[in-house]
């Protein structure tokens, strides 16, 4: 079966050729699905960098010595895994509420990491509209397993 659908299998398993108009449909469906994809990319990247400048913003109007990287606020201090950024769900809320702009980055990195997770989303609810139920499960399983990949490790 090529990219547009030119045919399908019958109810004997045996392949048919669409008809113009089918064909036309398919090719219709498979562009709105590009475009639905391509949509959740763009805007879960946008999104996430205009929430992490927003946050570099904060952090760097609230804490003059970030600026310099220099005295004893060093890049490797500031970068360090002793940092006070927020390493779990209730602490970024907390962060959040307070305002604080690492709070903010964490949340833009969050976006960031939970597009590609939105897109195979997007895959499986465009699967199941193109009424292609053994790529919809396939596409289910892996965003099963990507969404048991964050509780597995702690998320």
């Amino acid at each position: 079966m090529d990219a547009v659908g030119s045919a399908e299998l019958g109810r004997s398993g045996a392949r048919r050729e669409l008809t113009p108009a089918e064909a036309q449909q398919m090719s219709r469906k498979v562009h709105q699905v590009e475009l639905a994809i391509s949509l959740v990319l763009r805007v879960g990247v946008v999104a996430s960098v205009v929430v992490i400048a927003v946050g570099l913003g904060l952090m760097f109007a609230h804490h003059g010595s970030y600026v310099a990287l220099r005295g004893p606020s060093t890049y490797r201090a500031l970068t360090s895994a002793s940092t006070s950024f927020p390493h779990s769900f209730a602490a970024l809320g907390h962060a959040l509420a307070l305002g604080e702009g690492r709070g903010v980055v964490v949340l833009g990195v969050l976006i960031l990491i939970l597009t590609p997770v939105l897109r195979v989303a997007v895959g499986v609810v465009s699967f199941v509209y193109e009424k292609d139920a053994p790529m919809a499960l396939v596409t289910l399983f892996v965003l099963v397993v990507l969404v048991g990949s964050f509780f597995l490790a702690g998320v």
